[in-house]
């Protein structure tokens, strides 16, 4: 059984890499003898379809953990087609010192998650492949830090994939200030970590511009849509520059809060002035920029918004959206 999927795997590398056109779901079926034969052991019925179509797809994924670029193109009919570019799956030469080859090891220890961990170890034996010296050894300590990336939302994997792979999806996403999740249709760009939590950039389709989604307000399962990318994809996609913004890191005004006493740690690292007021407040001046408010609303009872106004009624009707929630 082993040697049969290799050999089928093998065949449909080939003919990915082969064509200069997509080729369809079709067309693969009818090329490669072991999807004719498990179309025929179904009579060529609905059941032998369904067969190939989930033989088929588990090997396009099994080819790809491997490192095989696959694209999807839709044509003008709406067909989807596949194929696989030979210079999308060619490496340059590659020559590697011991600091880069040391570099590359301890980014590849960084993921937990098993299929992460995959993906980093058959890179790296693809890069000795290509010229990483035998007498280093990527894995080596060398220091005490174990460096990890925890991803703990389930959203993440699928969006990955997408991301990878140029597919648009569906979610439901619930915005800070909803009381319930709402569905948001997006082509991802990239997924980035910012203060412990991860981030997707995409072109939301529905508000026709870009916009970042935090993965632990994503409910339910991600779908995936065949359609191909209507925007285009920018050569840098700055998520933490985004996110940094919205949560007041560029402030350029100055916002009046009371805060209680040993209470809300974040907050006073963040300010510029503290004075205390007794009874067990204290008073706190600290930047002011987009997003303070759902910053804010975090800390609950602890904090009580002084200045601006329209600071404290944006933190209100938070409040407001949560308690209805």
């Amino acid at each position: 059984m082993a040697i049969a999927k290799a050999e089928r795997l093998m065949n449909l590398a080939l003919c990915l890499l082969g064509t200069r056109r997509p080729l369809s779901k079709r067309e693969l079926r009818d090329s490669i003898e072991a999807y004719v034969e498990t179309f025929r052991s179904g009579h060529g019925g609905s059941a032998s379809e369904d067969s190939f179509n989930r033989m088929f797809e588990r090997d396009k994924d099994d080819l790809r953990e491997l490192g095989l670029v696959i694209e999807t193109v839709e044509s003008l009919d709406g067909e989807i087609g596949y194929l696989a570019r030979r210079d999308s799956n060619r490496l340059p030469p590659i020559t590697l010192d011991a600091e880069e080859a040391a570099a590359l090891g301890l980014a590849a220890k960084v993921w937990q998650q098993a299929r992460l961990a995959g993906a980093a170890s058959g890179a790296l034996q693809k890069l000795r492949a290509a010229g990483l010296p035998e007498d280093v050894d990527p894995y080596e300590a060398h220091s005490a830090l174990e460096p990890r990336i925890p991803v703990h939302e389930a959203a993440f994997e699928p969006l990955m994939l997408a991301c990878r792979d140029r597919r648009p999806v569906v979610f439901d996403y619930r915005k800070a200030t909803a009381p319930h999740p709402e569905p948001r249709h997006v082509e991802p760009w990239a997924l980035e970590c910012w203060r412990g939590h991860w981030y997707l950039a995409g072109f939301d389709r529905d508000r026709g511009a870009e916009r970042v989604f935090r993965l632990s307000r994503i409910t339910g399962k991600v779908r995936s849509r065949g359609a191909r990318f209507t925007a285009p994809v920018p050569d840098v996609v700055t998520v933490r520059e985004t996110v940094a913004s919205w949560a007041g890191e560029t402030a350029d005004r100055s916002a009046l809060i009371r805060l209680r006493t040993d209470a809300g740690y974040p907050l006073r690292a963040k300010a510029t002035a503290v004075r205390e007021l007794g009874d067990g407040w204290d008073e706190l001046e600290i930047p002011y920029g987009h997003g303070l408010d759902a910053w804010l609303v975090e800390f609950g009872p602890d904090v009580v918004v002084l200045e601006p106004a329209e600071l404290r009624a944006d933190v209100v009707d938070r409040l407001r959206a949560v308690a209805k929630g």
